[in-house]
């Protein structure tokens, strides 16, 4: 099994698509906000950091094997401008397993668009690659990752106190996760 999107892959308002290099300037904006990044795992990055995290998003656009991150830039399809980043591992092939991710600049919060973008990975995890189970981690205190992977069906299923050395701090992590049935019946 492996997964190799037709690209882009549209919704309403947005085509997600593997990144490119002129997506840097885009990236930057949103990759060097303390807003954005603070309950992302990398730090803020200057316009070199962000370079070269953006050659290696250039070689994530399928998965053909556990372990790989499927790396996907939002772009706002009336601007053209890349908004954020949604993502999706294939964290085991044997338990059909998933891991769903998600960063989006905060210019563009609270209109559904992080939504629309999960969505349409879930749709792929779900119905191309087969999987069982998708997960989201995120930080206790990340407010509004909680309500987005509610509304997207999602749900906690667990508190893991102090679980993740976070950015200089031992953090809470939150499990929020959905079934392909479940997936299916909503």
């Amino acid at each position: 099994m492996s997964l190799h999107p037709s690209y882009p892959i549209r919704t309403e308002r947005l085509d997600l698509r593997p990144h490119r290099m002129d997506d840097l300037d885009d990236l930057l904006a949103f990759h060097s906000d303390p807003d954005v990044v603070r309950y992302v795992p990398w730090p803020v990055r200057d316009r070199e950091q962000t370079r070269a995290a953006l050659e290696v998003k250039l070689t994530q656009d399928a998965l053909t094997e556990p372990g790989e991150w499927l790396v996907l830039a939002i772009e706002l399809r009336e601007t053209g401008t890349v908004i954020g980043e949604v993502l999706l591992k294939w964290a085991s092939d044997t338990s059909r397993q998933g891991e769903l991710g998600y960063a989006l600049h905060t210019r563009y919060h609270g209109r559904g668009l992080a939504a629309e973008a999960a969505n349409a990975v879930l749709r792929l995890g779900f119905e191309e690659l087969d999987l069982h189970r998708i997960c989201a981690n995120v930080i206790n205190g990340n407010a509004a990752s909680v309500k987005l992977l509610t509304r997207l069906g999602m749900r906690q299923e667990g508190h893991l106190v102090e679980n993740v050395f976070f950015k200089g701090e031992w953090c809470d992590e939150l499990v929020f996760a959905l079934l392909a049935r479940e997936w299916r019946d909503r």
